[in-house]
């Protein structure tokens, strides 16, 4: 739980999650520069100025998105550097509560368990004051390191879908995991 005078919706032992503003662009295309070699070919996040604008735009302004961005408490990079974004897409209410997560890390923070402690914020702060019952990962077979992560905090695989997003040019397979708040609070 976020101290009363933190900038942090969450906190762990060494990042919080904050919300997307405007004023991350500068900071935000930097660290996705230095992280191309990383991304490629999974992600392709904004690397301009008016890019991030446009993005940020639309993690903030549509209530069927909730972009987060994991922070750095202290670390090499300094105090509340960037380590990565995770974002909530395609979020329904009613009868479904559920949305879809999409998420990076950045090359400084990569390894280092920090998104895996970040995801795990998300995920309590979209299964607590977000009010969703469901959370889904839609990663490419290949992508080992976003598998694992998805793993490690207890989600199931629970298919394989053809063709599923245009990326890179292509067409991509993707296999579908989920965690429920019952599966979170069993595990």
């Amino acid at each position: 739980m976020p101290h009363a005078t933190s900038r942090y919706l969450a906190e762990g032992p060494r990042v919080g999650i904050r919300h997307f503003t405007h004023r991350d662009g500068a900071e935000f295309v930097a660290r996705v520069r230095e992280s191309k070699d990383l991304h490629h070919p999974w992600l392709f996040p904004p690397d301009s100025i008016e890019a991030y604008s446009a993005y940020a735009g639309r993690l903030i302004d549509d209530p069927a998105k909730a972009g987060f961005l994991v922070c750095e408490k202290d670390g090499p990079a300094g105090p509340g550097a960037i380590a990565g974004f995770i974002n909530i897409n395609n979020i329904v209410g009613g009868a479904f509560q559920c949305g879809a997560l999409g998420y990076g890390a950045f090359a400084h923070s990569a390894g280092r368990g920090l998104m895996r402690e970040g995801l795990d914020l998300v995920v309590g702060h979209a299964f607590g004051p977000m009010r969703l019952h469901r959370l889904e990962i839609n990663v490419q077979p290949g992508n080992t390191a976003s598998i694992k992560l998805a793993k490690a905090l207890g989600f199931r695989r629970e298919g394989y879908s053809p063709d599923m997003l245009f990326i890179d040019g292509a067409w991509r397979d993707h296999e579908r995991w989920a965690l429920t708040v019952e599966m979170r609070a069993a595990g």
